[in-house]
């Protein structure tokens, strides 16, 4: 899995069987500078058709080492391996208006072939033909993890984007609702890297926001933005949140430590928001994704949740950073055993449908 943040490949190694899923082994093998920014350069925007066919190739050499590399680490042998889950690279998604599309890079059959293994990727387009948004995905893995007989959950995860997945008490599928409350890191995580002069592209433990002040104005008046109170199904990414939308925040001319203050409370509102409208009566919340590592962002979500125990997936035996590499090899394992992997009530699709597309691979 890589996502919208565009700071690693996350790679996890799962054993499964049925509905028991155990991790092995988890790596986040780091993009560097230079890929991270040819991948932003392709992202939501013009370019050569050449630039993407090079990159989707480049892509999926790497992940084929990310794999082989995770293995190496954790001393896991590579023969041992017998399916992979790739979702790729989101450089374009619409979920919704005129012809929604999606498109993820990182080819396949280079996975395949480097690796000798069946590889399973493209999950999102089925879901979009299946009258869906295409996200969220992870939905179903939350269900099948983190559903209580006695408790009201809401798994969140801040990653790039933030997404919620609306457990109610003893849920049934057609019960779970899902969707993207708004920015996750990716408002704080520009600012940051614009303010460090691109040594750190995020803001560790949340010390920059620490040092900043709200400014309530601004904040007031990105609240005011007509998709936090939308019903979902609904989806954001970078075409929200990227560079025009930090364009913006700079124009104001704000000191930057205000501006990650102001988006760090903004990224705690909007899930509170969220939570609020579509998920009331919530009693857990449980956090995973690298939004974990900015407590500065943590506090701000207790306090606007105050009748929520807020705690991280790792109290339920997964890892927070692991767990959406953990997810796509659940719906790789889907898709193999001719299971569906989408739920209709979450991503707004017709039906179930199997997701995504087989590239075998031989040893």
């Amino acid at each position: 899995m890589s996502g919208t943040s565009l700071d690693s490949i996350d790679v996890a190694i799962a054993d499964i069987s049925g509905k028991r899923v155990k991790t092995v082994a988890h790596a986040s093998v780091p993009y560097t500078p230079k890929m991270r920014a040819r991948i932003l350069s392709v992202s939501n925007s013009e370019c050569r058709t050449a630039t993407i066919s090079h990159l989707n190739f480049e892509l999926g050499e790497l992940y084929a080492k990310a794999v082989a590399e995770t293995c190496r680490r954790h001393n896991v042998p590579l023969e041992s391996l017998e399916l992979v889950g790739s979702h790729g690279q989101t450089i374009y998604h619409k979920g919704s208006g005129e012809t929604p599309n999606t498109f993820q890079i990182g080819e396949s059959s280079v996975i395949a072939e480097r690796l000798g293994i069946p590889v399973v990727s493209d999950f999102r387009t089925r879901d979009i033909a299946a009258g869906g948004q295409g996200a969220p995905l992870v939905p179903i893995v939350d269900y099948m993890l983190l559903r209580s007989a006695t408790k009201s959950r809401v798994a969140l995860n801040i990653g790039g984007i933030a997404n919620i997945t609306v457990l109610p008490r003893n849920a049934v599928p057609e019960d779970v609702i899902a969707f993207d409350t708004g920015p996750g890191n990716m408002v704080i995580d520009q600012l940051a890297s614009i303010f460090t002069d691109g040594k750190e592209a995020f803001d560790r433990d949340g010390e920059i926001a620490a040092e900043g002040y709200l400014n309530r104005a601004l904040l007031g008046k990105l609240l005011k933005d007509g998709y936090y109170s939308a019903p979902p199904p609904k989806t954001a990414g970078r075409e929200q949140y990227g560079r025009d939308f930090v364009g913006k925040l700079r124009f104001t001319e704000l000191p930057i430590p205000d501006l990650i203050a102001t988006a760090t409370v903004l990224t705690a509102a909007t899930i509170a928001i969220g939570i609020g409208q579509f998920a009331p009566g919530t009693e857990e919340v449980v956090v995973s994704g690298g939004g974990v590592h900015n407590r500065q962002l943590i506090v701000q979500i207790e306090a606007f949740l105050p009748a929520c125990r807020v705690t991280t997936s790792a109290e339920f035996g997964i890892d927070p950073d692991a767990k959406e590499a953990l997810a796509f090899a659940v719906l790789a394992y889907r898709t193999w055993r001719r299971q569906t992997g989408n739920l209709p009530s979450a991503t707004g699709a017709r039906r179930s449908v199997l997701l995504g597309k087989v590239t075998f691979g031989t040893k």
